[in-house]
């Protein structure tokens, strides 16, 4: 996928980033729409093997599980580039979705509302 930051703009860090509709300390100026990263991944037939013989122990299988956090991470970077090159600079109401498309072939999608925000006032203790 090509790059799709706009040239000057620095990347929105994690902390301006929301699963509530707005940001502590910052009010939304602009509400820029939807953002999404969408990535889909399959089981290696290593991955498989692997997670059979943890099967075999029972617990957590964390072949699956390092798959999973890798897969909603690059969803969630495609989707902070997103908003990044639609000029937000924070997200909020970030969601995760996942979706099996076939056996072993698993799509997940994360996303939200790219806004432009900026820092609240402090109150005044006249």
């Amino acid at each position: 996928m090509a790059t799709l930051t706009r040239r000057g703009a620095a990347p929105i860090p994690h902390e301006m980033t929301s699963t509530t509709f707005d940001v502590p300390g910052y009010y939304v100026t602009q509400s820029l729409g939807l953002v999404r990263g969408i990535v889909v991944r399959s089981r290696s037939i290593f991955g498989n093997i692997g997670a059979g013989v943890q099967m075999i122990f029972g617990g957590n299988i964390t072949i699956f599980t390092s798959m999973c956090e890798l897969a909603r991470e690059n969803a969630y970077d495609i989707m902070l580039g997103q908003a990044q090159h639609v000029g937000a600079n924070a997200v909020i109401g970030v969601r995760y979705d996942a979706t099996e498309i076939m056996r072993g072939v698993t799509e997940v999608l994360c996303y939200g509302t790219a806004v432009v925000v900026e820092e609240a006032a402090p109150p005044d203790h006249a």
